[in-house]
Protein backbone atom coordinates (compact mmCIF):
# COMPACT_ATOMS: atom_id res chain seq x y z
CA UNK A 1 0.00 0.00 0.00
CA UNK A 2 0.89 3.42 -0.54
CA UNK A 3 -0.45 5.59 2.23
CA UNK A 4 -0.52 8.81 0.10
CA UNK A 5 2.66 9.71 0.85
CA UNK A 6 4.09 11.75 -2.17
CA UNK A 7 7.10 14.54 -3.19
CA UNK A 8 8.93 16.80 -5.15
CA UNK A 9 11.57 18.95 -4.67
CA UNK A 10 10.83 22.75 -4.30
CA UNK A 11 13.48 24.40 -5.06
CA UNK A 12 14.89 24.71 -8.50
CA UNK A 13 18.35 24.52 -8.06
CA UNK A 14 19.31 22.31 -5.47
CA UNK A 15 23.16 21.39 -4.96
CA UNK A 16 24.12 17.57 -4.43
CA UNK A 17 26.47 18.08 -1.37
CA UNK A 18 29.09 15.17 -0.54
CA UNK A 19 28.39 13.05 2.12
CA UNK A 20 30.83 11.79 4.55
CA UNK A 21 31.56 8.26 5.43
CA UNK A 22 30.77 8.86 8.97
CA UNK A 23 27.33 10.56 7.61
CA UNK A 24 26.35 7.58 5.52
CA UNK A 25 26.99 5.35 7.92
CA UNK A 26 25.30 7.33 10.45
CA UNK A 27 22.11 7.53 8.45
CA UNK A 28 22.19 3.66 7.57
CA UNK A 29 23.08 2.67 11.68
CA UNK A 30 19.96 4.89 12.50
CA UNK A 31 17.13 3.16 9.57
CA UNK A 32 18.67 -0.35 10.55
CA UNK A 33 18.04 0.33 14.32
CA UNK A 34 14.85 1.57 14.04
CA UNK A 35 13.68 -1.58 11.77
CA UNK A 36 15.23 -3.89 13.84
CA UNK A 37 14.84 -2.43 17.15
CA UNK A 38 11.60 -0.58 17.34
CA UNK A 39 9.09 -3.42 16.69
CA UNK A 40 6.03 -1.34 17.67
CA UNK A 41 5.14 2.54 18.30
CA UNK A 42 1.77 4.91 18.12
CA UNK A 43 2.35 8.58 17.64
CA UNK A 44 0.84 11.45 15.47
CA UNK A 45 1.25 12.90 12.14
CA UNK A 46 1.06 15.91 9.88
CA UNK A 47 0.76 15.76 5.75
CA UNK A 48 0.82 18.38 3.20
CA UNK A 49 1.06 17.74 -0.18
CA UNK A 50 2.63 20.43 -3.00
CA UNK A 51 2.06 20.09 -6.83
CA UNK A 52 5.05 20.05 -8.98
CA UNK A 53 3.96 24.20 -9.00
CA UNK A 54 4.66 24.33 -5.32
CA UNK A 55 1.22 24.82 -4.34
CA UNK A 56 0.09 23.20 -1.31
CA UNK A 57 -2.92 22.00 -0.14
CA UNK A 58 -4.86 21.78 2.99
CA UNK A 59 -2.49 19.94 5.86
CA UNK A 60 -3.86 16.98 7.43
CA UNK A 61 -3.56 16.18 11.23
CA UNK A 62 -4.23 12.57 12.78
CA UNK A 63 -2.98 9.83 14.80
CA UNK A 64 -0.49 6.17 13.55
CA UNK A 65 0.52 3.04 15.68
CA UNK A 66 1.76 0.05 14.00
CA UNK A 67 2.88 -3.35 14.91
CA UNK A 68 5.61 -5.02 12.80
CA UNK A 69 5.03 -6.94 10.66
CA UNK A 70 2.83 -5.38 8.11
CA UNK A 71 -0.04 -4.09 10.93
CA UNK A 72 -0.99 -0.59 11.44
CA UNK A 73 -3.18 2.16 11.57
CA UNK A 74 -2.75 5.46 9.77
CA UNK A 75 -5.78 7.85 10.56
CA UNK A 76 -7.20 11.52 9.59
CA UNK A 77 -8.40 13.51 11.56
CA UNK A 78 -9.01 17.10 10.45
CA UNK A 79 -9.75 18.00 8.16
CA UNK A 80 -11.41 15.55 7.29
CA UNK A 81 -11.62 12.01 8.57
CA UNK A 82 -9.94 8.59 6.67
CA UNK A 83 -8.78 5.73 8.23
CA UNK A 84 -5.96 3.15 6.46
CA UNK A 85 -5.64 0.06 8.45
CA UNK A 86 -3.82 -3.62 7.96
CA UNK A 87 -3.99 -6.60 10.27
CA UNK A 88 -0.99 -8.13 8.70
CA UNK A 89 -3.26 -9.87 6.10
CA UNK A 90 -5.51 -7.63 4.54
CA UNK A 91 -5.25 -3.48 3.68
CA UNK A 92 -8.36 -1.46 4.39
CA UNK A 93 -8.96 2.37 3.13
CA UNK A 94 -12.21 3.71 5.03
CA UNK A 95 -13.45 6.56 3.94
CA UNK A 96 -16.43 7.53 5.24
CA UNK A 97 -17.61 10.29 2.98
CA UNK A 98 -18.19 7.66 0.71
CA UNK A 99 -19.48 5.14 2.24
CA UNK A 100 -16.42 3.62 1.11
CA UNK A 101 -14.57 0.89 2.06
CA UNK A 102 -11.13 -0.45 -0.39
CA UNK A 103 -9.89 -3.92 0.33
CA UNK A 104 -6.37 -5.48 -0.80
CA UNK A 105 -3.57 -7.97 0.19
CA UNK A 106 -1.05 -6.46 2.40
CA UNK A 107 1.63 -8.03 0.09
CA UNK A 108 0.42 -6.81 -2.74
CA UNK A 109 -0.20 -3.01 -1.09
CA UNK A 110 3.10 -2.56 0.62
CA UNK A 111 5.74 -3.96 -1.60
CA UNK A 112 8.50 -1.44 -2.49
CA UNK A 113 6.70 0.55 -0.90
CA UNK A 114 6.85 3.82 1.86
CA UNK A 115 5.01 1.73 4.23
CA UNK A 116 7.62 -0.88 3.81
CA UNK A 117 9.74 1.38 5.19
CA UNK A 118 7.96 2.60 8.28
CA UNK A 119 5.70 -0.92 8.85
CA UNK A 120 7.53 -3.55 7.28
CA UNK A 121 10.45 -6.37 8.02
CA UNK A 122 13.35 -7.90 6.68
CA UNK A 123 16.01 -6.29 4.61
CA UNK A 124 15.38 -3.14 3.37
CA UNK A 125 18.02 -2.91 0.33
CA UNK A 126 16.43 -6.30 -1.37
CA UNK A 127 13.77 -3.00 -2.45
CA UNK A 128 15.39 0.12 -2.10
CA UNK A 129 18.61 1.13 -3.04
CA UNK A 130 19.68 3.40 0.21
CA UNK A 131 21.61 7.01 -0.44
CA UNK A 132 22.90 9.06 2.33
CA UNK A 133 21.95 12.91 2.38
CA UNK A 134 23.16 15.90 3.84
CA UNK A 135 22.58 16.50 7.01
CA UNK A 136 19.63 19.65 7.45
CA UNK A 137 16.99 20.74 9.72
CA UNK A 138 18.80 19.35 12.60
CA UNK A 139 17.98 15.64 11.33
CA UNK A 140 20.22 12.99 9.70
CA UNK A 141 18.95 12.16 6.33
CA UNK A 142 18.62 8.59 3.97
CA UNK A 143 16.96 8.60 0.49
CA UNK A 144 15.16 5.32 -0.30
CA UNK A 145 15.16 4.66 -4.26
CA UNK A 146 12.84 1.82 -5.12
CA UNK A 147 14.48 -0.66 -6.92
CA UNK A 148 11.41 -1.44 -8.75
CA UNK A 149 10.22 0.64 -12.11
CA UNK A 150 6.87 0.33 -11.01
CA UNK A 151 6.54 1.50 -7.57
CA UNK A 152 4.75 4.77 -8.14
CA UNK A 153 7.14 6.78 -6.59
CA UNK A 154 10.89 8.54 -7.21
CA UNK A 155 12.74 8.53 -3.98
CA UNK A 156 11.49 9.00 -0.53
CA UNK A 157 14.09 11.08 1.85
CA UNK A 158 13.72 10.35 5.68
CA UNK A 159 14.75 12.22 8.36
CA UNK A 160 16.42 10.78 11.97
CA UNK A 161 16.94 11.86 15.24
CA UNK A 162 17.47 10.32 18.30
CA UNK A 163 17.02 6.64 16.16
CA UNK A 164 13.50 8.11 15.44
CA UNK A 165 11.75 8.85 11.78
CA UNK A 166 11.00 12.23 12.22
CA UNK A 167 10.18 14.02 8.63
CA UNK A 168 9.76 12.23 5.85
CA UNK A 169 9.32 13.82 1.80
CA UNK A 170 8.15 11.51 -1.44
CA UNK A 171 8.22 12.19 -4.59
CA UNK A 172 5.71 10.59 -6.69
CA UNK A 173 5.83 10.13 -10.01
CA UNK A 174 3.27 12.91 -11.02
CA UNK A 175 6.15 15.70 -9.69
CA UNK A 176 4.15 16.05 -5.93
CA UNK A 177 5.31 16.36 -3.07
CA UNK A 178 4.05 15.05 0.57
CA UNK A 179 5.87 16.06 3.57
CA UNK A 180 5.10 14.28 6.65
CA UNK A 181 6.02 15.25 10.00
CA UNK A 182 5.93 12.67 12.70
CA UNK A 183 5.88 13.50 16.57
CA UNK A 184 4.95 11.85 20.04
CA UNK A 185 6.33 8.78 19.10
CA UNK A 186 6.41 6.15 21.41
CA UNK A 187 8.38 3.33 20.92
CA UNK A 188 7.55 -0.45 21.65
CA UNK A 189 3.93 -0.30 23.34
CA UNK A 190 1.67 -3.07 24.43
CA UNK A 191 -0.42 -3.05 21.62
CA UNK A 192 -3.41 -5.75 20.86
CA UNK A 193 -4.58 -7.20 17.56
CA UNK A 194 -7.62 -5.00 18.39
CA UNK A 195 -6.00 -2.04 17.11
CA UNK A 196 -5.43 -3.11 14.23
CA UNK A 197 -9.19 -4.63 13.14
CA UNK A 198 -11.84 -2.84 11.54
CA UNK A 199 -15.34 -3.79 11.13
CA UNK A 200 -17.14 -2.45 8.08
CA UNK A 201 -19.72 -0.22 9.06
CA UNK A 202 -23.11 -1.16 7.52
CA UNK A 203 -24.61 0.29 4.75
CA UNK A 204 -20.66 1.02 3.40
CA UNK A 205 -20.14 -0.20 0.07
CA UNK A 206 -16.87 -2.71 0.05
CA UNK A 207 -14.38 -2.53 -3.22
CA UNK A 208 -12.10 -5.68 -3.65
CA UNK A 209 -8.72 -5.10 -5.21
CA UNK A 210 -5.96 -7.92 -6.24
Amino acid sequence: MMIKFAAKWLAAGVLAVACTPALAADARAQLQRFVAQVQSATGSFTQQVADDQGQQRQVQQGEFAFQRPGRFRWETLQPYEQLVVSDGQVLRQYDPDLAQVTEKPVDASIGASPAAILFGSGSLEEAFELLPQQDRDGLTWLRAKPRSSDAGFAHIDIGFAEGMPRRLELLDAFGQTTRIGLTNIVANPDLSADAFAFDVPADVDVVRMQ
